[in-house]
């Protein structure tokens, strides 16, 4: 809006001389009273009218160039009466155009800018020069969650980050992570100068190197543990087969006595060697979470129906309770079907023979998050409290000659264990004095369940 009084200003600036001539020219009589009156008047409207259009040009061009600071549209596609105001809202009207210009394509650059962060398949932080974070990308959400107080409280990448923004060059920092599962993570500190928009000071780049170390480690377990554990059934092989070749030669009972020893620890050197691979493979993947859902009563009566041989061989009585409806999720089937097929048959070999053994699946909450428990307990001899701690360990037997003979790799429970902690669940194992195991695995659950009670014989 023009205001008066800035137009009679500029009318006063712009007819104050040639009123004041007249004025002087009047009262020296040099014009005549009726014709130096007429004079001012005219030249007031003149300087008055002047006055207004240079206001109203400035205002016009005052306020496109306020609404170019805030990002509107600037200025009109009209001229300005005054000559020389055209000129300078044609000047206005190309820098607005190159301003426009110019601010779309660094909002195109910063859009472009944002999906190439958060598509890199590497969790990525941008951190204030005092370590606070100011961005995380999709791969560090999925990875931290909405907390990475736990990777920036970590020693070594503090000090990684002090180095980089003392010596103005990256560093590099190896992190062992121990929650929510063990990870080993590398981290390059990478200081920004100048800093970012925003503040930010730091860029640090997360890469996981938790499978390649297990790797590493797999491979030197696996010939450690399978060059102690398959010593004894291959001594036992090489034995018989010279005494086959030797002494026994013509001996027929004895050859087809020692052909099924032969047999039963080649088998054993089968199965252990499937364990441990199946073992190795689980804890390659143990730091990524599953994906998928478990119906875990359907899981349960399958792996059942496939250990009948062994529940008749021990004449053992096993007793469901199912609740129907419980689905595992997020949650791999063939693997908790692994662990329903670990327990029981580490229930049944060393549960007392013609005993009973119950398996239940019931609904319970942790904290808040939906959840179930599966339990599996025998009437068996039950476990010392000194050796539960271990029982987790690779190749760990309370009884070595005990287990051996009752068919156990060693390797059952080592692989329950990873599996659970794959699933982001817990293991417990209880065994009162002489009152049998039981063993407890609570897994994230999806849905409420009905109960339903079945019972499996021995026979069945």
């Amino acid at each position: 809006m023009t205001s008066p009084r800035r137009v009679f200003r500029e009318a006063l600036l712009v007819g104050g001389v040639p009123a004041l001539v007249l004025l002087t020219l009047w009262l020296s009589g040099a014009l005549a009273t009726r014709a130096a009156a007429q004079a001012l008047v005219v030249c007031a409207l003149a300087a008055v009218g002047v006055g207004w259009l240079w206001v109203h040009t400035l205002a016009r061009l005052a306020e496109a160039l306020r609404r170019g600071e805030q990002g509107g549209f600037y200025l009109a596609e009209t001229t300005p009466l005054l000559p020389e105001a055209a000129e300078v809202a044609d000047g206005v009207r190309r820098m607005a155009r190159n301003l426009e210009e110019r601010t779309a394509l660094v909002s195109q650059l910063r859009d472009a800018d944002g999906a190439i962060v958060e598509g890199l398949p590497d969790p990525l932080l941008v951190l204030a020069a005092d370590r606070q974070p100011l961005r995380a990308n999709a791969a560090a959400r999925a990875v931290f969650g909405a907390d990475t107080a736990a990777l920036l409280r970590h020693p070594a990448l503090a000090e990684a980050a002090d180095r980089a923004l003392a010596e103005r060059r990256p560093q590099l920092a190896d992190l062992v992570l121990p929650v929510p599962v063990l990870r080993e993570v590398q981290a390059q500190v990478i200081p920004m100068l100048p800093p970012l928009p925003g503040g930010g000071a730091l860029l640090v780049v997360v890469s996981d190197r938790t499978r390649e170390r297990q790797v590493e480690r797999m491979r030197a377990d696996f010939v450690a543990n399978a060059s102690h554990e398959l010593r004894t059934p291959l001594a036992s092989l090489i034995g018989f087969i010279e005494t086959l070749r030797g002494p026994a030669e013509d001996d027929a009972p004895a050859r087809a006595r020692f052909l099924q020893i032969m047999a039963e620890q080649s088998e054993r050197m089968r199965r252990l060697i499937d364990d441990l691979l199946g073992l190795s493979r689980i804890e390659i993947t143990e730091h990524q979470a599953p994906a998928g859902r478990a119906e875990l009563a359907g899981l349960v009566r399958s792996e059942v129906a496939a250990l009948a041989p062994l529940l008749q061989a021990r004449k053992v009585k096993l007793e469901l309770v199912l609740e129907e409806a419980l689905v595992a999720a997020p949650a791999d089937p063939d693997q908790l079907a692994q662990v329903v097929r670990n327990l029981l048959e580490n229930a049944i070999r060393h549960g007392r023979a013609g005993g009973e053994v119950v398996l239940r699946i019931v609904a319970a909450d942790q904290s808040g998050q939906p959840g179930l428990v599966l339990s599996v307990s025998d009437d068996g001899p039950g476990i010392p409290k000194e050796h539960i701690p271990r029982l987790t360990e690779r190749f760990y037997r309370v009884d070595r000659g005990r287990s051996r003979a009752a068919g156990g790799t060693g390797l059952g429970l080592a692989i329950v264990k990873h599996i659970v902690n794959r699933h982001r669940g817990r293991l417990t194992i209880e065994s009162p004095p002489g009152s049998g195991a039981c063993f407890k695995v609570w897994l994230p659950a999806a849905e409420p369940a009905t109960t339903r009670r079945l019972e499996t014989p021995a026979e069945t």
